[in-house]
């Protein structure tokens, strides 16, 4: 599905964020990608969808019959991967003042014309939409509440529902559970892996919490320079390898 061929990222001071990168990401899986921030896990999110540049090497991602080299892509197909490609961030991006029902509807925007987006009029289709989306993740009796009224795991929720009513075919979740308490946290990462086996949608997710990733990641790349120093499955990492990723000082 996901395919980096030698990737190198450089940033104009000469540090490498992305050294060498070989990976191989396959149709359905839950991926976690750990490290210290500054490994360049991040980054490497970035190149999926071309926010970040690559120096050299290349990224191939394939969606059934759509193909797409990510080097070449610009204008009309670079908006075409990005549609497909649903991203989440630890900050929940929504707007405080509307509803969570209007929040999860302006994900499809990009599907409307121009008409419909200038005078926000959402249709049938949209509105079922957006409320299956809500009602999946146990949000719908909010539908119509103000999301400044909502806690904190509830607005992560909402932004989860407006990401899955894009349709995408993939999600990458940038820190999304960082500022949440344990619980919440739990609960996040509980809805994400049931999209990910429910909906069979891709997700790789950047998490500094390594009893979350092992618990709920199908496979964890560990970043340490911008180099992949881990690949495998969670039951696999050892405290000797999480030394690796993390340094000496690290403690489980």
């Amino acid at each position: 599905m996901i395919k980096f061929i030698n990737v190198n990222k450089v940033w104009p001071n000469g540090k490498h964020a992305l050294s060498n990168i070989n990976l191989e990401i396959k149709d359905g899986e839950f991926l976690a990608v750990v490290g210290l921030s500054g490994a360049g896990k991040t980054t490497l999110l970035k190149t999926i969808n071309k926010f970040t540049s690559i120096n050299s090497g290349d990224i191939f991602i394939e969606f059934n019959d759509l193909k797409f080299d990510v080097n070449k892509l610009k204008g009309k197909s670079l908006k075409e991967l990005r549609k497909l490609v649903g991203l989440m961030s630890q900050e929940y991006n929504n707007i405080e003042r509307q509803v969570a029902l209007r929040n999860v509807l302006n994900s499809r925007v990009a599907k409307m014309s121009f008409l419909r987006s200038l005078i926000g009029y959402f249709n049938k289709k949209d509105k079922m939409i957006a409320l299956t989306n809500l009602n999946k993740l146990n949000l719908l009796d909010y539908a119509y509440v103000r999301v400044d009224n909502l806690s904190g795991g509830q607005q992560q929720r909402i932004a989860l529902a407006r990401t899955l009513s894009q349709e995408p075919k993939l999600i990458i979740a940038d820190e999304p559970v960082s500022a949440l308490d344990p619980i919440l946290a739990n609960q996040v990462m509980q809805d994400f892996k049931k999209i990910n086996k429910e909906d069979n949608i891709t997700i790789i997710i950047n998490i500094h919490h390594i009893d979350l990733a092992i618990k709920y990641a199908d496979r964890i790349i560990g970043l340490k320079d911008g180099i992949i120093v881990y690949d495998g499955k969670p039951n696999d990492l050892s405290e000797e390898k999480l030394r690796i990723i993390y340094g000496e000082d690290f403690s489980k």
